[in-house]
């Protein structure tokens, strides 16, 4: 249901509207902007240290214009797609990364390759959030920071108006009018505690929903990422660990990859798991502090060697963020469902590039990067033929957290959280799914979802976390809900009532709706890309 939009002290106008802050939100951004546009940026955080990427080191998938190579990097993943994957757009990632990564330069120190060239795939995560943000400030991007986006604004006739948010550190709504906007707010790892994902909570997706928007993949959101027990840091050091149980024996755990966290998750339900690494190479000790230097500061604070000392370990969940869902993406420019509303990054569905299991680092910062100047070339192009449209009606149609259907009374979020913890993250929940398991959450999820429609309300900077709360929610029903309806095991989804992959299943899986969800199988035609 459309409401009136709320009463906001600032109203802005825009062409382009960028709702996030991370990769694809700047590289959106820069895009629009380069078209001509004009683009106000607002995120949740900081652009330039919100998200994943700004505490990580980034890898691209980088391949060079040989033809040879580039065909068989993309046989070879599109051989790990099962099937769902499209070799098109896997070629234009390649291209598209290739031709743009080396832009930054004047706003990034790449470093050398060794062989008297520059190395552009592996970039530090800091320092890369911080040069995207200067490069679009010099293309004429307005940022506003701490500005979180709390519901999307929409005409009469379905189209996009703008959105309405937050300003957290003025303690003010706010209104931003746009012919165009696009939804890069990351994914959902469900406040798990995943290092950079404290903001990533859904609100595209809810956002997206409650406008029409149809979603994708949601069931492929087992990734999970270990790191100390204590503390979440990030991935590069674990290929060489060796594990062992709490008696001091070795474990008998896979190499890297799904049956490696299945093996791991299983030990852990079992008992406390410690890492060793002390077998790492030397290389990875030198590098280490300077690629991916979140990583070793835990260890330090507690007075230990990460290459020296066991270590406690533990799993945590990426849902979304490392998983392949999310908004249906239905042209070149990552245009939604909805017309004038694009999304990239995480908040897409990635199933265009990897299918049913992650792309990795290389993979998914390509599609970042990518599909954020994709969006904001459609953005821009959108904004240039429709225009702003500031004189028609524009209706807010946020839901749950904002507008209670019955008495509005106080929610106990942290329980809130807890219940789709319980959901979306639990190894016996996630990596091993059953009907009879997904059943009992959908039972749970869906009680909790109708008591936030009908009375969750907050005030203030208190309708971020209502909100979040709310998205989280809603992403974990839509995980819920296409895991029951996929009904074999492929990828990263693994059904142990439905072991085997069924050939007839090999197709997308769409999925929306808020109150009442629907799914059904994506029609055989995929997304047309321009010669």
């Amino acid at each position: 249901m459309a409401h009136p939009p709320p009463p906001a002290n600032t109203v802005a106008e825009a062409d382009v509207l960028i709702i996030g802050g991370g990769m694809a939100a700047t590289w959106a951004a820069v895009s629009a902007a380069r078209e001509g546009a004009d683009v106000l940026l607002v995120d949740k955080g900081f652009v330039g240290t919100s998200g994943v990427t700004a505490t990580g080191g980034p890898n691209h998938w980088w391949v060079p214009p040989d033809p040879g190579r580039r065909e068989a990097a993309i046989e070879d993943r599109y051989a790990r797609s099962f099937g769902l994957a499209e070799r098109a757009w896997m070629a234009r990632i390649i291209e598209t990364t290739w031709r743009t990564l080396p832009e930054l330069t004047g706003y990034y120190a790449f470093d050398t390759d060794g062989r008297g060239g520059t190395y552009y795939s592996g970039l530090r995560g800091p320092e890369y959030l911080r040069a995207l943000r200067r490069y679009a400030i010099a293309k004429g991007v307005r940022i506003r920071d701490h500005h979180p986006a709390l519901e999307l604004l929409v005409h009469d006739d379905g189209t996009i108006a703008g959105a309405a948010g937050y300003d957290r550190l003025a303690r003010k709504p706010w209104i931003v009018r746009a012919a165009a906007v696009v939804l890069a707010t990351g994914g959902c790892a469900f406040k798990s505690g995943l290092i950079g994902s404290d903001t990533n909570t859904g609100d595209g997706y809810l956002m997206a929903a409650e406008a029409g928007a149809e979603l994708s993949g949601m069931e492929f959101a087992g990734a999970y990422t270990l790191s100390p027990a204590w503390n979440s840091t990030r991935t590069l050091p674990y290929p060489s660990a060796r594990f062992f149980d709490a008696d001091g024996r070795e474990l008998d755990i896979p190499p890297q990859g799904a049956a490696h966290n299945r093996a791991l998750a299983e030990a852990m339900l079992a008992g406390p798991v410690f890492a060793d690494l002390s077998d790492a190479p030397a290389l990875l000790k030198q590098i280490l502090p300077r690629i991916q230097p979140a990583s070793p500061a835990p260890f330090e604070r507690r007075g230990l060697d990460i290459f020296a000392d066991r270590f406690e370990v533990k799993l945590y969940g990426e849902g979304m963020i490392r998983g392949m869902g999310g908004l249906r993406i239905v042209d070149e420019d990552c245009q939604t469902t909805v017309p004038g509303l694009f999304a990239a990054g995480d908040t897409a569905t990635r199933e265009l590039i990897a299918g049913a299991t992650s792309g990795g680092g290389a993979q998914n910062s390509a599609w970042a990067l990518t599909s954020g100047l994709a969006a904001g070339v459609g953005a821009a192009r959108t904004a240039r033929r429709d225009g702003r449209r500031v004189g028609a009606r524009a209706l807010a149609v946020g839901a749950a957290g904002l507008r209670p259907t019955a008495s509005p009374r106080s929610i106990d979020e942290g329980a809130a959280v807890q219940a789709i913890q319980n959901e979306a993250l639990a190894y016996d929940r996630v990596l091993w799914r059953s009907g009879a398991t997904l059943l009992a959450g959908k039972a749970v999820l869906d009680g909790l979802w109708n008591e936030i429609g009908a009375h969750s309300h907050a005030e203030g900077l208190a309708q971020v976390r209502a909100r979040e709360t709310a998205a989280m929610t809603a992403t974990a029903r839509w995980c819920n809900a296409a895991a029951l309806a996929r009904t074999e095991s492929r990828g990263m989804h693994v059904r142990t009532d439905f072991p085997d992959l069924a050939p007839e299943q090999t197709r997308r899986l769409l999925i929306g709706g808020l109150d009442r969800i629907w799914t059904r199988p994506e029609a055989p035609q995929r997304v047309e890309l321009a010669a």
